[in-house]
């Protein structure tokens, strides 16, 4: 286990933990399997309908190999790279250059494009995003950050709950126990229990960026034309006005594309889910050179 499963697991671990503290104070031992059993329920709908959602919601139509030759040829291609079945190849109508992967297995995976990242990209850099998306099916990251997702929003239910409890019952149950130590539990909690959760999502969502980057430079070849294809990305988005990035792209599946769509709003980028595009591009450079360095090697011993 690499240090980036490791450091997911141990924050899926962390919200799992949240929910069940908040759940049991909030109703004690009854409290903390209700809670399981919601964050249950609410994962197991996200994980199954999370890919039809977001392709209804950016109006994703499936391109048939007639309709996109070339992009059928590289998916096909990465795919067998991977050891996974060929995705689905989508088109979103936005006009920002992006990308992104759905799908709940490989088995349902999808990978999807806008117009304007063929238009940017040359072959060898789409072929490079084509391979991070391909990644994150390969690494079932959209079944970790639909889990992730779906329990952040159960803990920010329960603390919406809990203010009613507080509203309703933390004076009277201070007046039968003489207590304020539960009701001001409760009010911490409220207060940075959603905070944390949205930190920790935040914390997966660029842990799994960075995976990505890596398996996807593995199964490309190329980690240097994704790392060119970032850069280009990163400066197209800087240019893009936050009115129009917000007219086409819910917050809530920012998480989704290759590079933050968001870019341009300052208050989204304090809270990016997306690691800062130099370092990707650093690691993605560190691992051409490793690459090269193993070739070189294999040659040598010829």
């Amino acid at each position: 286990m690499n240090w980036n499963t490791l450091k997911t697991t141990i924050l899926l671990g962390l919200l799992t933990g949240m929910l069940l503290v908040f759940g049991k104070l909030l109703g004690g031992n009854v409290g903390m399997v209700i809670a399981l059993f919601m964050a249950a329920i609410m994962n197991f709908g996200s994980w199954y309908f999370s890919d039809k959602i977001v392709l209804s919601m950016y109006g994703v139509r499936l391109l048939e190999k007639e309709d996109a030759p070339v992009l059928h040829e590289i998916v096909e291609k990465l795919a067998k790279n991977a050891g996974i079945p060929k995705p689905k190849v989508g088109i979103a109508p936005m006009d920002v250059p992006n990308a992104f992967a759905t799908g709940r297995n490989p088995e349902n995976g999808v990978v999807v494009v806008t117009p304007k990242i063929v238009e940017l990209l040359d072959q060898d850099e789409l072929e490079g995003v084509l391979a991070h998306e391909i990644a994150h099916i390969k690494n079932r990251d959209t079944l970790i950050q639909a889990v992730a997702a779906t329990i952040g929003g159960a803990i920010t239910t329960l603390a919406n709950m809990a203010q009613w409890f507080l509203l309703f019952g933390g004076a009277r149950r201070e007046e039968e126990d003489g207590s304020w130590a539960e009701v001001i539990g409760t009010i911490l909690m409220v207060i940075l229990a959603p905070i944390a959760a949205t930190l920790i999502q935040m914390a997966i969502s660029r842990s799994r960026e960075y995976k990505a980057d890596e398996t996807g430079g593995m199964i490309s070849g190329k980690p240097e034309a994704l790392a060119s294809a970032l850069k280009k990305l990163e400066e197209y988005s800087m240019r893009i006005p936050p009115e129009i990035a917000k007219a086409e792209v819910n917050p809530a599946t920012s998480h989704l594309f290759i590079v933050n769509p968001l870019k341009g709003d300052t208050i989204a980028a304090l809270f990016s889910t997306h690691p800062p595009t130099e370092e990707r591009v650093r690691r993605l450079l560190e691992l051409a050179k490793r690459l090269f360095g193993r070739i070189r090697e294999t040659l040598w011993r010829w």
